[in-house]
């Protein structure tokens, strides 16, 4: 079953008074806290704002990254206040080509949740000429239990070591893995022996995911292809889930490194790697 969802197909599943809990996840790096106003601004009906720094991710020392996974605890938390119930579905959405949507796909499909993504996201939404709503929707609580997370992370002990045995793919922009340039973090370059692949190849001018021939001929380009043992991270954990959720979509399991550079970069002793080679 595909992990994205078409804008006309959520359209028909909401006419049918289907059981979809609905979450806005969108968040941007250079501004976070301006996601909620985003929201307010126009909404797909029904659907809840989710913060992505707090309801998606926790906060703790450099070393540890920009953004930690959640506890199980605190996603499920968030999961009951979205009114997310056992049995409903989940759709994830935004506005920013589906990175941060992705990041809330990884984190309930391992909590056991049928969690979809919009193809496309909001933009999609309204270019089929379906209407949006302003309203800070505060559901009733949700009675979801959770499975525990974290089983598809990577400790950054096992992604150093993840070349190895499989591909560990670097989905930042090719001028960050090289190294020459750094906006965020104290080191520029790649972690040794991990491979370059954007996750924005996979998606066309629309934010929509490309083919699946070309998608899967993108990942052989670097190794990748079905049995092969592959793991991702970018700048700080969110966009490598969209990398794991493509990856999903073409019938290949991905780990997720969710300390990415952010953590390397931020833990001494951690070698560093430039250029166009993995190193």
């Amino acid at each position: 079953m595909s992990s994205f969802v078409s804008v006309t197909a959520l359209k028909d599943l909401l006419s049918q008074g289907a059981p979809v809990r609905l979450i806005d996840v969108r968040w941007r790096l250079d501004r976070p806290e301006a996601g909620h106003d985003d929201y307010l601004t126009g909404h797909i009906p029904g659907a809840v704002f989710a913060p992505l720094d707090t309801e998606l991710s926790t906060h703790g020392a450099p070393s540890e990254g920009r953004h930690p996974l959640p506890s199980t605890a605190t996603l499920q938390a968030a999961a009951r206040r979205w009114g997310v119930n056992d049995g409903d579905i989940v759709v994830a959405y935004d506005d920013a080509k589906s990175t941060a949507a992705s990041r809330a796909w990884w984190l309930l499909r391992q909590a056991g949740i049928d969690v979809r993504v919009l193809d496309g996201g909001l933009r999609a939404w309204k270019a089929a000429g379906f209407d949006v709503a302003t309203d800070d929707v505060t559901p009733e609580a949700g009675d979801v239990v959770l499975e525990e997370i974290g089983g598809d992370a990577l400790s950054i002990d096992e992604a150093a070591a993840f070349p190895a045995s499989g591909v560990l793919l670097d989905v930042r922009a090719p001028e960050r893995y090289r190294g020459e340039t750094e906006p965020l973090d104290p080191q520029a370059g790649h972690i040794p022996g991990a491979r370059n692949l954007p996750t924005m190849l996979h998606l066309d001018a629309e934010g929509r995911l490309l083919d699946p021939e070309t998608v899967r001929a993108t990942f052989a380009g670097v190794g990748v292809t079905p049995g092969t043992p592959v793991a991702a991270y970018c700048g700080s954990g969110v966009t490598a889930a969209h990398t794991a959720l493509i990856l999903s979509e073409v019938g290949i399991d991905a780990k997720v490194f969710p300390g990415s550079w952010s953590q390397w970069s931020n833990t001494p002793g951690r070698p560093v790697a430039t250029g166009d080679q993995p190193g």
